[in-house]
């Protein structure tokens, strides 16, 4: 869930001026990039994508039934890790049912797929018919860009220009299946990718700068790079007037305590998820680490899974944890993916 959108009271705006992200143009169209630190080359590129993609929507059903709960949640009732069924369902979902972040990210991917690359159009028509099929988490300002009847490179735009409020990880929760597609292309292209996605549902450059970091930190995983000691470089590609912002949460000493805002907010989202990788040792424990900060969980769990799978790749992702994982697709018949069906979707957008 987007819970910088669902609940008003924690909608954040970007520091400093922000105004002119209303009415600015879409982010750049995604060329062919030059060269670029860490292209892709490591052999077992595609196991690690597949794990991006796996791994991202097993933190988002891992981490659903303990959305808005405390911190320490998750392990005070799974003190050991591999004891008890750890994905147990709760809050209005099924045991290992992913909720919209891992829905969306579906639909970017199959979009890529199916129109043979980037059509903003097309993905913010499948979000559309989606969300008129009453889904059951999405975020209001996320409803309200799909649903307000502006075209798609408006709709986003003019939500911020009235509410100024756009900064949610609602565009970040669903950059799995992009960051795996474009990882190939270089840091240019990836990054330029990231932010026109973001731009269909959130109007705030803060949200495109987050997404366009995500899908750098992917890429250099899946290059077999180090993400973390790349971050000072993919810092210096983020927009100058959102640097600094993120260079404080991407600290090696920054804490999710030290967030000023909820963690449904984009900074603390993606600075809490490289925070749990940076501070565990395999994808498991990332994941109940991102968990266990509470709040919105599943986004946190969500992103962290990505990048997590990204580093460690699918062996790392527990079998207890991918068995029971299922996506339902409102809006699109009565179709269910499973782990398998995720799996292909990432094995066809790496190749």
């Amino acid at each position: 869930m987007t819970a910088a959108d669902a609940h008003p009271p924690h909608n954040v705006r970007a520091p400093g001026p922000t105004a002119h992200d209303a009415t600015a143009p879409a982010p750049p169209r995604v060329t062919a990039a030059g060269p670029a630190p860490h292209d892709i080359t490591a052999p077992d590129f595609t196991p690690h994508a597949v794990a991006t993609v796996l791994g991202s929507a097993v933190g988002d059903a891992l981490g659903a039934p303990f959305e808005f709960g405390p911190g320490g949640a998750f392990s005070a009732r799974f003190p050991r890790a591999g004891h008890g069924s750890e994905m147990c369902g709760g809050g209005g979902w099924d045991p290992g049912e992913a909720t919209d972040d891992t829905q969306m990210a579906v639909l970017v991917g199959e979009s890529l797929l199916e129109c043979g690359g980037l059509e903003l159009p097309d993905i913010f028509r499948r979000f559309q018919r989606w969300a008129a099929a009453r889904p059951k988490d999405i975020g209001l300002q996320t409803e309200d860009v799909l649903t307000n009847g502006e075209p798609w490179d408006r709709a986003a735009a003019l939500h911020f220009q009235v509410n100024q409020r756009a900064a949610g990880n609602g565009a970040l929760m669903r950059a799995a299946t992009s960051a795996v597609h474009f990882a190939g292309r270089g840091r240019d292209a990836t990054m330029d990718a990231g932010r026109r996605i973001a731009a269909l549902t959130h109007g705030d450059r803060a949200a495109w700068e987050g997404t366009a970091i995500f899908h750098e930190v992917v890429r250099v995983a899946l290059a077999g790079g180090d993400p973390l000691t790349a971050l000072p470089d993919t810092l210096a590609a983020v927009h100058p007037d959102h640097r600094a912002r993120y260079a404080t949460v991407l600290a090696p000493d920054w804490h999710p305590d030290q967030a000023t805002e909820f963690n449904g907010a984009v900074w603390p989202c993606l600075g809490s998820a490289v925070w749990a990788l940076r501070t565990t040792d395999s994808y498991e424990e990332a994941l109940r680490a991102a968990v266990d900060i509470g709040g919105d969980t599943d986004t946190v769990a969500a992103v962290t899974g990505g990048l997590a799978g990204a580093v460690y790749g699918p062996d790392a992702i527990p079998r207890r944890w991918t068995e029971p994982l299922h996506v339902p697709l409102p809006g699109f018949g009565d179709r269910v993916l499973g782990a398998a069906e995720l799996a292909g979707l990432a094995r066809r957008l790496a190749a």
